[in-house]
């Protein structure tokens, strides 16, 4: 870490590529008074001063400690840092119910169109009629994907499209006259849900899952009372297998007055050979990001568009864009909407990420996505076997659930020690320690984008570390900029300022 903010009366130099476990200087490290990243044209209008401009009183008495650094020295320093870092264009990245899965360039060139980056939210819908177009084919080809009569692109992210889905849920059952206060939610669930179901003014009810690592039709049924607005449901499920009662799970809550919400996390896996519609729910949000190819990571922009049944499709956040009978587009609110969930019209340039997705593989395109996905995943649990416990050894969608319970028992291998040592072998580590019903979990999604080859490696890498010597990959990983590092201490006692010097001389940890 840097000892100065600002070194005098030069920065330090850096040319070499500094990567690995070399030690890459703080920005402030390169700083030398007086360089600049940044100019101006020349205007010939006369330099005004701080002090022309402001009050003494209100004047800083030192300059404050900015870096001062030249373009080319920003640029280096930054394109360093990102090749420290792992990302699907690197690599393989089989993070389990995430979907890391590969974006095409063609859709980020097809976002980047100055038809599109150009036109203000605000502008009037007699001059943005392309742009209505475009929300308008993607909301109705979602409907058609999930089986939906209507859908909202305004959710962000997918835990925005969950709240939007529990609002919908109360807004439909106080039409009714009726109070519900209770969402269930199965004991594999993904942690946003009961997050959301708090969020929404729910109570969480959880049900468990039977010995096939579904919910428990029986134990369900108990739970289902007037009290009960529906269920929060992913299908196929955390656990990567696809509920086989979802007919009767559909029956049962509906009979108890209840809406079945759909957690769009795992829609990839059902693209085009079934739909949320079909299986009997009523609100379906997706992830587009993991579904189609929006960014992921990084804090997005994402987008969670929330599709319904015809029932709630007034309710549905607005304005939405509508097609009139003469072919053109304009924009309305439905009758009874919730209100704006977003706004302007959502992360507009994100949703015309997935429309050139979506366009660009067309329907029996995006039925291969999920045969490609769910054939990756079923060909790596065959490879795994005997190397890891499987605790559902048996047909999964586009993910799985391997453990190392056993192998801690004799050699202390964890899930985290897999996933740290997988990082040495060249692949992102997958999911470990979830769903939480499974012990050392190893929740790995290879995704269709990766191929035979890739997926073949990714195995031979995980049988490797399963034989691995007792005790060595516990010292993973080695390779990477960054060791293994204490996560609760850097969650609890985080100190992310460029003078964390203080903190290394009180034993800060990591590499």
């Amino acid at each position: 870490m840097a000892e100065k903010r600002t070194a005098a009366p030069a920065g330090k130099a850096s040319s070499a590529p500094v990567v690995g476990r070399e030690h890459e200087p703080t920005i402030f490290e390169f700083s030398s008074p007086g360089r600049s990243s940044a100019s101006f044209r020349t205007t010939g209008i006369p330099e005004w001063g701080p002090a022309d401009l402001v009050p003494a009183g209100f004047l800083r008495e030192e300059p404050i400690g900015l870096t001062e650094v030249s373009e080319r020295d920003l640029v280096a320093h930054v394109t360093r840092l990102t090749h420290r870092q792992y990302s699907v264009d690197l690599g393989a990245y089989p993070l389990g119910s995430c979907t890391m899965k590969y974006n095409p360039k063609l859709c980020d060139d097809a976002a980047s169109l100055p038809g599109l980056t150009s036109v203000h939210p605000s502008t009037p819908e007699h001059l943005s009629q392309g742009w209505l177009e475009l929300l308008w084919s993607l909301a109705d080809t979602l409907c058609r994907i999930t089986g939906m009569s209507a859908a909202t692109l305004q959710p962000p992210a997918g835990a925005a499209g969950e709240l939007t889905g529990l609002l919908l849920m109360r807004a439909y059952h106080e039409s009714r006259g009726e109070t519900r206060r209770k969402v269930i939610i199965p004991d594999s669930a993904h942690g946003t849900n009961p997050a959301s179901v708090t969020l929404g003014g729910y109570e969480t009810v959880t049900v468990p899952s039977d010995h096939r690592g579904l919910v428990d039709l029986e134990a369900l049924k108990d739970r289902l009372d007037a009290e009960v607005a529906g269920i929060m449901l992913t299908n196929p499920n955390t656990l990567g297998l696809f509920e086989e009662d979802i007919a009767q799970i559909a029956a049962a809550v509906h009979q108890a007055g209840g809406l079945l919400y759909y957690d769009g996390a795992n829609l990839n896996a059902i693209l085009g050979v079934t739909r949320p519609g079909d299986m009997g729910f009523d609100i379906v949000h997706m992830n587009l990001h993991k579904t189609f190819a929006v960014p992921h990571g990084g804090g997005g922009p994402g987008a969670g568009p929330v599709a319904v049944s015809e029932r709630l499709a007034a309710f549905l956040p607005g304005p939405m864009p509508e097609r009139l009978a003469d072919g053109s587009f304009t924009w309305k609110t439905p009758a009874h909407s919730i209100g704006r969930t977003h706004s302007w019209h959502g992360n507009a340039l994100a949703l015309a990420r997935a429309w050139s997705y979506i366009l660009a593989n067309g329907g029996d395109g995006l039925r291969r996505v999920a045969e490609g996905a769910v054939l990756n995943a079923n060909w790596l649990r065959h490879q795994l076997r005997g190397a890891y416990d499987i605790p559902y050894d048996r047909p999964n969608m586009h993910e799985f659930v391997a453990s190392t319970s056993t192998l801690k028992k004799e050699k202390g291998l964890r899930a985290l020690d897999v996933g740290k040592r997988l990082l040495e072998e060249g692949f992102h580590a997958p999911t470990v320690y979830f769903p939480l019903i499974v012990d050392e979990a190893l929740m790995i999604e290879p995704t269709e984008t990766e191929s035979p080859q890739t997926v073949a490696a990714l195995a031979d890498a995980l049988i490797r570390i399963a034989a691995d010597p007792e005790g060595e990959s516990q010292k993973a990983p080695r390779t990477t900029p960054v060791g293994r590092v204490d996560e609760a201490r850097a969650a609890r006692t985080l100190l992310p300022t460029w003078d964390a010097v203080a903190a290394e001389s009180v034993g800060s940890p990591g590499a």
